[in-house]
């Protein structure tokens, strides 16, 4: 199963998060996103556990505990969607005009 892990400090690495999973059961990896461009911590990383019932053990123990001064998120991951014709409000729909006439706006009037 795989966990988001959020709002990481930019020192943490990816032993530090497998030093601390690893309690709760077998880790098969473990990922610290960084920066391209500077090598920097994004702030968020990734650990894929073995066993559910060990992950959801670590989210219930883990989540919201500190780590390197911040107060960190872990969850279960959701799977990376490719469809871009989707957002948070559902399926995208093409503009189309109103079927009532807009107010003209008065260029007398500031």
């Amino acid at each position: 199963m795989n966990l988001f892990v959020g709002n990481l400090s930019t020192e943490t690495t990816d032993a530090d998060l497998r030093q601390i999973f690893s309690e709760f059961g077998d880790i098969v990896s473990v990922r610290v996103l960084k920066d391209n461009e500077t090598g920097i911590s994004r702030g968020f990383g990734f650990v894929e556990m073995t066993e559910k019932f060990a992950a959801f053990d670590a989210i219930d123990n883990i989540d919201c505990t500190f780590l390197k001064g911040n107060i960190i998120s872990v969850k279960e991951a959701k799977p990376k969607t490719t469809d871009r014709k989707t957002n948070s409000f559902g399926p995208k729909k093409p503009y189309s005009k109103p079927s009532y006439p807009l107010p003209r706006r008065d260029p007398n009037r500031l």
